[in-house]
């Protein structure tokens, strides 16, 4: 006696036309839109002004090669990018997630935001950085740099796209890799240095589209002065701990310091623990361990003579009840900047 199932799947098979065959499986990467490298690339231009939207890229690699005289725009985030040979362009890169890396190039302006910046056999670059790690520069002479200063829209979302924090820039703390005695290949751009002087806004009917602004108020990324020699003894450190408004007061308490007249030197995003928060807030460290589980702090360095007393003004006038570390005073705040900063930069590994 036969197996009932076995028959009908029997018959089901003998019935099936001759000429229908079986589909192929269909898996989800198979439904992928396929990736066409041309798209994410500028390559043997000469003369134009070329750029990709928001959106137009989404976190992929690019390449920009042998280009001459080019005004070149992303407007969106991307892996890593590469810039081979390419000479008199104008290069504004949005947020890169990994590397960006330059070789052989010369006479360029650029405005750029990412992880980790390389420079090998260039000469005379102006870059505009914002960078996470120590920016490198390797055979290279001429190169030039300032801290990043440009707004779009679409621009904060991109950096948190890229994993990327507008308060780690490590824009002119630069390691040359190959220096020659007596010489120095790179130096920091003048203060004064005007953005859209060295790289303005696009004017082609595509990429005005995007809103741009470079007016220094506007800029995602603080404006910091780095490692510029600094006008006074007296600095001054605040700590602000994660919460809802934390970026908001940030740059709001960035606002009435530089309002008044003082210069934001460096800021910096990282986590803390017991120990860290034992070194840098000391006898006050339990007063602030339970914040430090609700995610990273931002800290911010003010420098100028009154420094001090007017942070602990702002942030007691216009923060009431909201908690942060403010220097205690000038012949401590020394101490405490050093002692965030040292952990921060061992942190990030700088």
């Amino acid at each position: 006696m036969g197996c009932f199932f076995s028959k009908r799947r029997k018959a089901e098979k003998e019935s099936r036309p001759e000429k229908e065959e079986e589909q192929p499986k269909q898996y989800s990467w198979d439904q992928r839109e396929k990736v066409d490298p041309k798209d994410y690339m500028f390559s043997g231009l000469k003369d134009e002004t070329v750029g990709r939207l928001p959106g137009k890229v989404s976190g992929q690699q690019f390449l920009i090669q042998d280009c001459e005289n080019c005004n070149i725009y992303i407007f969106d985030h991307s892996a890593t990018i590469t810039i081979d040979d390419c000479t008199n362009c104008i290069i504004f890169l949005g947020p890169v997630k990994g590397s960006v890396f330059f070789r052989n190039c010369r006479d360029c302006k650029c405005t750029l935001a990412c992880q980790q910046f390389r420079v090998r056999d260039c000469r005379k670059l102006e870059v505009f950085l914002c960078c996470a790690t120590q920016p490198i520069i390797e055979s290279s002479t001429n190169i030039k740099f300032g801290c990043f200063q440009w707004y779009y829209p679409e621009l904060a979302f991109q950096f948190k796209d890229a994993g990327l924090s507008i308060f780690n820039n490590t824009w002119s703390n630069i390691h040359d890799f190959t220096p020659v005695s007596g010489e120095l290949n790179w130096s920091l751009l003048p203060e004064d240095a005007v953005v859209q002087d060295y790289v303005p806004v696009p004017t082609t009917e595509e990429l005005k589209a995007v809103r741009v602004s470079t007016e220094a108020n506007r800029s995602i990324v603080p404006i910091s002065r780095g490692r510029r020699q600094k006008s006074s003894d007296e600095s001054c450190l605040v700590v602000l701990f994660a919460g809802d408004y934390t970026i908001a007061n940030a740059r709001k308490l960035i606002d009435e310091m530089v309002g008044k007249g003082f210069f934001l030197v460096q800021t910096k995003e990282v986590s803390m623990n017991a120990e860290d928060a034992q070194r840098v807030f000391r006898e006050k460290a339990p007063d602030f361990l339970l914040l430090l589980n609700e995610g990273p702090v931002i800290a911010l360095e003010f420098n100028g003579d009154g420094a001090v007393e007017e942070c602990q003004l702002i942030v007691n006038e216009t923060f009431n009840g909201t908690k942060m570390f403010v220097s205690e005073s000038k012949e401590t705040a020394s101490g405490d900047v050093d002692n965030f900063y040292n952990f921060a930069d061992i942190q990030m590994g700088i």
